[in-house]
């Protein structure tokens, strides 16, 4: 089925033909919680909204607030309204779903598969940018497994820019003649002019990852091990923007607790104006309840008691990443990732000094939860950064303090 957003005709949306059984569909939006909520999404059926305002030749839908203001929506790729609801702290508000003419939104949301870079999936939004590898980068034999953060200082859209300028071929073949020419001073300033490991103004990439979870992969546990993820084998862009970007990725088969054909699928999302990404973990052909551990790399730049913080009955996990080069100014990247449902156990776990050094990394800061078979294990991750919005890490904790409320705390949505 064809998905429609808030620029374009919904016809394909009508339940059925005929008049208008109303002039508007009501929302009710709840918060139960002491503090404001703002912003956040929430999501009705389509099919709600079209047993009762239908739609006639090319009219489409608005969002209003109870103000009467035009509120920005998405058709998703699982057939809901999303919008952003505002609610002041104990208290509820109205929206309504009418038929009107549109406000275009600003796309602040994005992301695409980059097969002229060893198959990167990234996305981004107006706080931060993140990156998948794909089998491409695995045939290649680098080892890195888990996800990628790359920072922003920026609103706007910059991750497509950034590729263009990092891969521009004749910035590249420059570079070689130069090195061939042994003019190694000019080939630096080129480099440095287009690497998107140069902050040029809107953010970088200076966050390692390499053979381990990275900023907050998931993965099964035998025992005490790891059962690390390779690369996506193959994927599906569902949805991308104007709100939500969301990604479907299938990895290769693993062998957990002796089932040899372990297939994981991930359903990956970003929102509008979220540090953190939803993601909806399955694990089919798994035998028995398995150990799910979600991580987060430790760097050895930064192994100090006050570089973490674990919260396993608050249900989230954090630490202070102190970047590539510590040296070249390029602030602090707070990493982290929140689970709503119960978690067994959050602890630091540091690599013996050989694994450490194959892995270039000191270890995991984990949380722990069980996973059943045929179930879905659902978390949150992502990133923040001293330049764009997080002084401290009391400042990134409180996010995910406040975070970790609000998904264990929905809002409640009545219609």
């Amino acid at each position: 089925m064809k998905k429609y957003f808030s620029t374009l005709p919904l016809l394909a949306l009508l339940a059925a033909c005929g008049p208008k059984q109303s002039a508007e569909f009501i929302i009710t939006v709840t918060n139960e919680q002491a503090f404001d909520r703002s912003e956040e999404m929430v999501e009705v059926p389509i099919s709600a909204v079209t047993e009762k305002v239908q739609l006639i030749d090319e009219e489409q839908y608005i969002v209003v607030d109870a103000e009467g203001n035009q509120v920005p929506y998405q058709i998703t790729y699982d057939d809901k309204i999303l919008f952003p609801a505002t609610v002041k702290a104990g208290s509820e508000t109205f929206y309504k779903v009418q038929v009107g003419e549109p406000i275009e939104p600003e796309k602040l949301v994005y992301g695409r598969h980059y097969p002229e870079r060893v198959d990167d999936i990234a996305w981004e939004n107006d706080r931060t940018a993140y990156r998948a590898y794909g089998p491409a980068l695995q045939r290649n034999g680098e080892r890195a497994f888990g996800y990628d953060a790359w920072v922003k200082r920026v609103p706007h859209l910059v991750v497509e820019q950034r590729y263009a300028t990092e891969l521009n071929v004749e910035a590249r073949n420059e570079i070689r003649r130069l090195k061939k020419e042994r003019k190694f001073a000019e080939a630096d300033e080129i480099f440095r002019s287009i690497s998107y490991h140069v902050d040029h103004g809107d953010g970088l990439d200076c966050y390692k990852v390499g053979p381990t979870l990275g900023c907050g992969t998931a993965a099964l546990l035998e025992g005490e091990a790891i059962v690390y993820p390779y690369c996506w084998r193959n994927h599906e862009i569902l949805e991308n923007g104007p709100l939500r970007f969301t990604v479907k990725m299938e990895y290769n088969p693993l062998t957990v607790n002796g089932a040899s054909d372990v297939v994981e699928t991930r359903i990956v999302s970003l929102d509008k104006g979220s540090q953190l990404n939803k993601t909806v973990v399955s694990y089919a052909g798994l035998k028995q309840p398995t150990p799910v551990a979600t991580g987060l790399v430790i760097h050895p730049e930064n192994q100090t008691s006050d570089a973490y913080a674990i919260e396993a009955e608050k249900g989230y996990i954090a630490y202070a990443d102190l970047t590539d080069n510590v040296n070249n100014d390029n602030g602090i990247i707070f990493v982290g990732a929140v689970v709503p449902e119960k978690v067994n156990e959050a602890k630091v776990v540091m690599f013996p000094d050989k694994e450490a050094k194959e892995r270039g990394a000191s270890g995991h800061v984990l949380a722990i939860s069980d996973y059943k078979p045929g179930s879905e294990y659902i978390y949150y991750w992502g990133s923040g950064w001293t330049k764009y919005g997080f002084a401290s890490m009391d400042e990134w904790t409180a996010y995910l303090d406040r975070y970790a409320q609000c998904v264990r705390n929905p809002l409640k949505v009545t219609f």
